[in-house]
């Protein structure tokens, strides 16, 4: 399975982070390039919220994110899990480990 980046797909990413964490969108939407977590992020996410969103990741696109960096890198924004997720995706089985 491979994932082209779109517009629909980061939108759909949006959705399944914001359903994750159980938070609705920040006024005026969340932005492709918006920090997710730290002290710039509008959303207040924690070490929790990161767990949420991997584990709904690895149930929805079977990518499983067991490394702590790799998945602070992926979930620094919406645009770098876009990215993560194409990379593992067409990486295949070995891209899902």
């Amino acid at each position: 399975m491979s994932i082209t980046v779109t517009p629909e797909f980061i939108a759909s990413l949006k959705a399944m982070v914001l359903e994750a964490v159980e938070k609705g969108a920040p006024p005026g939407g969340l932005g492709d390039d918006e920090p997710l977590f730290g002290p710039e992020s509008r959303l207040d996410l924690d070490s929790l919220d990161a767990l949420q969103v991997s584990m709904t990741i690895q149930q929805r696109f079977g990518v499983r994110m067991p490394d702590s960096k790799e998945t602070r890198r992926a979930l620094t924004s919406i645009a770098h899990l876009a990215e993560h997720l194409s990379l593992a995706l067409s990486a295949g089985p070995a891209g899902k480990a």
